[in-house]
Parts: C-alpha cells; sequence; structure tokens
C-alpha cells in the first residue's frame, strides 16, 4: 500500500467523521452492541455532503482500485459516525460489492442508484440524494439497525433483510473480501476494529459459522466422520472458534484410486476426492485443537500465528473430499490432531456457550 492510498484513506475517513457543513439528518440509535464492539447508544449526525473523487494514478487495495477503496472508506467511516458497530461496515461494504462493485453508479436496474443501487420508488430517496455515497450508506444502516438481532445474523441474511433482493444469497461470497479490506481501512485510518471478528457468543469460545449443522459427527452412515459439517455458502467467512496458535496451514487434496495430487485450486468432489482440502489446525488451551477443512482459498493465517476468539481465518469452500460447499469442524482432546482424538463438537460447543447450527 503507498503512502498516497494511506494518505486518501485517512482524508476520506477524516472528512466523513469531522465535516459540519450540510448537514441533513440526525439519527439516535440505542441498544447494546453486545459482543460486537461500539456501543450503539450513540447520538450522530449524517452529512449530505460528498467527498470529491479519489486523485488518479493511487495504488489500489487487492483487487479494489482507488475509486472503490474510496466508497469503502466512505461507506466505513459513516458506519463509524453513526455509532454502528464494526460488523455492520463490513455488512454494508460487502452488500455494496454485490450491488455495485462499490462504484457509485447514476443508474441501474429500473431505477435502482448509486452503491447499494437503491430505488426512490421504494422510498430510498431522490435519485439526487441516492448518488451522495454519505446519504446512501446513511440509509443503509439505519434500515439496518431496525432489524432486530442483525448483529447475530449470518451476513447474507442481514444483508436480505435490507435490501430484499431477488438473489438473497449473493451477498455471502463478499464477507471475505470485505471483512479483509475494512480492516486494512479501518487499520489505516486509526478506527476502532473491535468486532470486525465479528458476532458470536459473549465469552471464550463462539461458533466458527453461524450455519445450520449437516452432517453429524460418526453417524451411522458416516463412522469415519469425525466432524460436523456446518452448511455454510460459499465464500462465509470461517472463525478461529478460540484463541490459539494455528498448527497446520495446507492443502491436502488426492485422487481418492490414484493418491495423486487433486489440488485446492478446484472444487473437489465426494467421490473421486480424498482429503481436507484446504484446511486449519488450531492449538488451544488445555490441550485443545480444532479443524477446519474445505476452504474455498489459501488460509489468511500462517503456521505459529497466534489467533483471537472470532478471528477470521478463511473462507468457506469446497475442496477436498466435498460435495459442496460447506465448513466441516472438528474438536480434538489431548492435543492429538489424529482420530483417536476427535470428539463430537455440538455437545462440546454447546457447553462453551457457543452452540453450533444457532444464533446466540
Amino acid at each position: 500500500m503507498t503512502i498516497r492510498v494511506l494518505s486518501w484513506i485517512a482524508i476520506v475517513v477524516a472528512g466523513v467523521l469531522l465535516l459540519c457543513s450540510g448537514l441533513a439528518t440526525t439519527l439516535l440509535f440505542s441498544g447494546d452492541a453486545g459482543a460486537c464492539g461500539m456501543p450503539a447508544s450513540v447520538t450522530a449526525t449524517a452529512s449530505s455532503a460528498a467527498l470529491s473523487p479519489a486523485p488518479d494514478g493511487i495504488a489500489p487495495i487487492g483487487d479494489w482500485n482507488a475509486e472503490q477503496v474510496g466508497n469503502a472508506a466512505t461507506i466505513t467511516a459513516v458506519g463509524m459516525r453513526l455509532g454502528i458497530p464494526p460488523r455492520g461496515w463490513v455488512i454494508a461494504v460487502a452488500t455494496a460489492m454485490q450491488e455495485s462493485s462499490l462504484i457509485n453508479t447514476p443508474g441501474g436496474d429500473r431505477d435502482s442508484v448509486g452503491l447499494f443501487q437503491q430505488r426512490p420508488s421504494q422510498g430510498w430517496g431522490t435519485p439526487e440524494q441516492l448518488h451522495d455515497p454519505q446519504y446512501a450508506a446513511t440509509k443503509f444502516y439505519q434500515r439496518l439497525q431496525a432489524i432486530d438481532g442483525w448483529q447475530a445474523m449470518p451476513l447474507t441474511e442481514a444483508a436480505q433483510a435490507v435490501q430484499v433482493s431477488a438473489f438473497p444469497d449473493t451477498y455471502a461470497k463478499w464477507e471475505g473480501p470485505a471483512t479483509q479490506l475494512v480492516t486494512a481501512i479501518a487499520d489505516t485510518a486509526g478506527l476502532p476494529t473491535d468486532g470486525l471478528a465479528g458476532c458470536g457468543a459473549s465469552g471464550p469460545w463462539t461458533q466458527p459459522v453461524l450455519a445450520p449443522v449437516g452432517s453429524g459427527f460418526r453417524t451411522g452412515d458416516r463412522p469415519g466422520h469425525d466432524g460436523v459439517d456446518l452448511s455454510a455458502p460459499r465464500g462465509t467467512v470461517i472463525r478461529a472458534a478460540s484463541a490459539g496458535t494455528v498448527r497446520t496451514v495446507r492443502c491436502n487434496a488426492v485422487h481418492a484410486d490414484t493418491g495423486a495430487e487433486w489440488g485446492c485450486d478446484r472444487d473437489g468432489d465426494p467421490v473421486l476426492t480424498r482429503g481436507c482440502g484446504w484446511y486449519v489446525d488450531i492449538d488451544h488451551a488445555g490441550g485443545l485443537l480444532t479443524r477446519y477443512c474445505h476452504m474455498d482459498q489459501p488460509p489468511m493465517v500462517t503456521v505459529g500465528q497466534p489467533v483471537a476468539a472470532g478471528q477470521p481465518i478463511g473462507v468457506v469452500g469446497s475442496t477436498g473430499h466435498s460435495s459442496g460447499p460447506h465448513l466441516h469442524y472438528e474438536v480434538h482432546h489431548n492435543g492429538d490432531a489424529s482420530p483417536n482424538g476427535a470428539i463430537d463438537p455440538v455437545p462440546f460447543m454447546a457447553a462453551q456457550n457457543a452452540p453450533l447450527g444457532t444464533r446466540p
């Protein structure tokens, strides 16, 4: 990241946080943000003043160019100023990634406008208002805050509750990219990042994903299934279930018949492939170990790295021995990563006040 990128992000965020002219709306949000970071009991003023476009020639962040980064920074800073917990920043940026690729479009499908493709005909505002990134982000956050329990919802459900899209599952794939981009913006601008790890049960353990339990632990038809499958969409962020140290990061995917490398640059197959695909093992206190299999791409962590409970470590995929996107999750005791050390994650996680398949 170049100095010019850092400077522009700081300028965008400072501009949104400090502008005191062109005031349009005062919003009062109340309630407890719980484990997701910043308290939501904040009075904040939304500005209708738009920022200048990002200057030319600024290096992108990852796959996002200067214009896209600038718009994401605006969304993030509006969330900060309105007292939205950081989890909401990720939801908003992921939504804008899906709706507009973070491009402030003057028009779209039917009468859709702007970063969130909000429609004047559905009461979001005038076309001119919706083309103002700060106004559009404010309206998104306002409706998000009106949804009971949004902080504990999977990202795609929270986004869909606001957007009411014809394609409700499409937001999930942007959770990983949005988390990474918002984290980079927040770190650069010095914004608090508590809560970017997501929302789970309070305490030392949290659900790795919020998703229903599919195939169970060592069932009659799968006696060698040493964990449980959590049915989350591709791209859903996987989080460390508890604080610990990363033991293993590797691709384990081979041809079932020959043992030759299948690779993790493509999906696996339930018949043709063996192995966990991209996976991570984390050592925890008390000789406990957790395993996270079938990630869609190389994990976000490295061997020996300390991780916090709820920290993103990868995204859901279908690499290795897999019939479709999901997280295969295991818990082991006695520091034993072999099948001999595996225990049923469902009662274990329930005992940690972080039950799988449910919202805390």
